[in-house]
C-alpha cells in the first residue's frame, strides 16, 4: 500500500492522508506506542510545548497511534495537548514507515510500535530527515535544534 492513499481519522474528527497537509513546508510526523503512557505523555508535552517554534520554521506537528479517536480525545484534554493526533489502528501508516515492528523490552520479544519521528516535505512528499528507536524524554527539544 502506497504511504499517499493512506486515509486515518485525526483528533479534530476529519479523515487526512499525509498529501493533505499543505499549510507549511514540512510535518513532523512521529509514531508514539499509547496515549497517556509516562513516556508518550512526555513526548506530547514536549512537543505540545514548543508548537510554537515549529511553527516559526513552518512545520506542523502530528502524532500517530494505534489508540482510538476517544483515546486520542482523552489525552489532549487530560494533558492540554495543541498537536493534532492520528488514529492508526491496523497500523497501516506505521508499517509503511517501518515504524511497526519487533520490539525487546525486559528480554521479552514482541510486535509494536516503534518511537520514531519523520520531517516530510509536503510539496514533495518526501522524507527529509528521520530518527528512529527514540528516548521520549527531550525528543522535541533535540529535533528543534535539529531542524
Amino acid at each position: 500500500m502506497s504511504i499517499s492513499t493512506i486515509t486515518l481519522e485525526a483528533s479534530d474528527g476529519n479523515m487526512y492522508k499525509l498529501s493533505d497537509f499543505t499549510q507549511t513546508d514540512k510535518i513532523l510526523l512521529y509514531f508514539y506506542p499509547k496515549d497517556n503512557t509516562p513516556g508518550c505523555t512526555k513526548q506530547a508535552i514536549g512537543f505540545t510545548e514548543l508548537h510554537e517554534k515549529f511553527l516559526e520554521k513552518n512545520i506542523r506537528i502530528i502524532g500517530v497511534s494505534p489508540d482510538s479517536i476517544d483515546s486520542h480525545k482523552k489525552f489532549i484534554e487530560k494533558q492540554n495537548l495543541n498537536i493534532l493526533l492520528l488514529s492508526d489502528p491496523e497500523k497501516e501508516l506505521a508499517t509503511a514507515f517501518s515504524a511497526y515492528g519487533e520490539k525487546k523490552n525486559y528480554g521479552k520479544t514482541y510486535m509494536g510500535i516503534i518511537r520514531s519521528t519523520f520531517l516530510i516535505d509536503t510539496k514533495t512528499q518526501e522524507i527529509v530527515q528521520e530518527w528512529r528507536n527514540v528516548k521520549a524524554t527531550g525528543h522535541a527539544e533535540r529535533i528543534l535544534k535539529q531542524v
